[in-house]
């Protein structure tokens, strides 16, 4: 089954997959900053657009570009700054 979830006033908006090896959402980013909470794991990967982005433990925002990826441990909040429209894959576990 298909779940749309929605964060920050429908800034964020993704789907969610659960019905395979290791569950994962597809979205969208409007422009803006936002910080997340993890439970499980995390590998972002940015489809199309730009993520600036804070991890946990690290004092230094990194950019990743269309076709990257970077890793968010499990429980765990990290920030993100989107300046562009952005498209996202991001699969737990």
């Amino acid at each position: 089954m298909i779940k749309h979830n929605e964060y920050f006033a429908g800034a964020v908006q993704s789907l969610t997959l659960d019905d395979h090896d290791k569950p994962a959402t597809v979205g969208v980013m409007s422009v803006g900053r936002y910080e997340f909470g993890t439970e499980a794991a995390e590998l972002m990967k940015v489809i199309e657009g730009e993520l600036i982005v804070k991890l946990p433990g690290t004092e230094d925002w990194i950019t990743y570009l269309s076709g990257t990826q970077f890793h968010v441990p499990a429980n765990s909040k990290f920030q993100l700054q989107v300046p562009v429209s952005t498209a996202y894959l991001c699969v737990y576990g």
